[in-house]
């Protein structure tokens, strides 16, 4: 992978930053997804109980969670706007049933404990919560999965890609399977540190069952890359990804024998590195395009003097979030002195 010349390193910082959210989005927001995923599929004798938990864990840090999709957003539309005006049209569609998601899943975290005191209403919007939870992140999967597929074409800066066919491809499909898998996985193992006992052992075969279905749909996803994804099925098997890729798959296997083990805090690490690695891997194998094939991080950068202003915002801004992000993980998810049975 060259090194950018030094006209080119100010997009390629911005770019690195813009990776950096995008991976912080994935760790703790599809995490917070994951938990909605969960809230679904909850049964058993202790359904009421996995949801309480799934609750209490969500609760304190949510919202916070979502300051890194903004974050992403207002990167990308300040100094790569024409990737932003891209995206917004070709995957308008997608785009904005993600973004209905995320709304009806906030109000319905919200609403859903007033509505159980009510007999007409009691369980509403627990369901809401849990389907918009599912629906996202398979939809941002498959946005991930088109832009990458080669298939939003551009001609004078406006896109010419089919509104449905770009997303509804077998490759982009497979990709929202796997984010939603990789959420799934990644909120069941975080569950296993928040409880104890059955509760626990619930979680645990949940992070076993998700982590096979990842191991399965990634499978998929590669094959279909070859033909769905040509730009990347090259870059995963003959650039600096080709490191990366076999490392997370390591990472993988490390986490998912630390969750059959009862290793729950070196699960977590394992798995948040893991997903970190497979994120960072895509995007080296889709370097140096930000849009495949029409869209690279040079091409669409904005000014230099734009870039050097939106660095200098985003290291005060550093200043400020980073610290309150801390404290507020502290105060709400330091470990306790036993972690939450709720059927005990």
């Amino acid at each position: 992978m060259p090194w950018p010349d030094p006209q080119n390193q100010l997009a390629f910082l911005n770019g690195a930053i813009l990776l950096l959210g995008v991976l912080l989005y994935a760790l703790l927001g599809g995490a917070d997804f994951g938990g909605g995923i969960w809230d679904l599929l909850a049964g058993g004798p202790r359904a009421a109980e996995q949801r309480k938990v799934i609750a209490n864990a969500i609760g304190p840090i949510w919202e916070a969670n979502h300051v890194w999709l903004i974050f992403v957003i207002v990167l990308v539309f300040t100094v790569f706007p024409p990737v932003f005006a891209a995206l917004s049209i070709a995957l308008y569609i997608p785009l904005s049933l993600a973004l209905l998601g995320i709304v009806f899943r906030g109000a319905a975290f919200i609403f859903r404990t007033p509505a159980r005191n009510v007999a007409t209403g009691a369980g509403l919007w627990d369901r809401v919560f849990a389907v918009a939870s599912t629906v996202t992140p398979v939809f941002f999967g498959m946005c991930a999965g088109a832009v990458a597929s080669g298939q939003i074409r551009l001609v004078s800066g406006m896109p010419v890609s089919d509104p449905w066919r770009t997303w509804l491809a077998p490759f982009p499909l497979a990709i929202g399977l796997l984010a939603l898998a990789t959420c799934a996985y990644l909120a069941a193992v975080y569950l296993t540190l928040e409880t104890t006992g059955e509760l626990q052992e619930d979680f645990r075969r949940r992070a076993l069952g998700a982590g096979a279905v990842f191991a399965v749909l990634a499978a998929l996803a590669l094959i279909l890359a070859r033909s769905g994804a040509p730009w990347i099925w090259h870059g995963l098997t003959s650039r600096a990804a080709v490191v990366a890729v076999p490392l997370g798959i390591g990472l993988a296997l490390l986490s998912g024998w630390a969750v059959f083990a009862r290793r729950y805090r070196l699960a977590r690490v394992a798995a948040a590195a893991e997903v970190s690695l497979l994120l960072a891997g895509w995007a080296l194998a889709q370097y140096p395009y930000l849009v495949v094939p029409d869209l690279t991080f040079e091409n669409a950068a904005a000014t230099p003097a734009m870039m050097r202003a939106a660095l200098v915002v985003f290291g005060i801004g550093a200043l400020f979030l980073i610290p309150s992000l801390w404290v507020l993980f502290k105060v709400f998810k330091a470990d306790l002195p036993g972690a939450v049975d709720v059927g005990s």
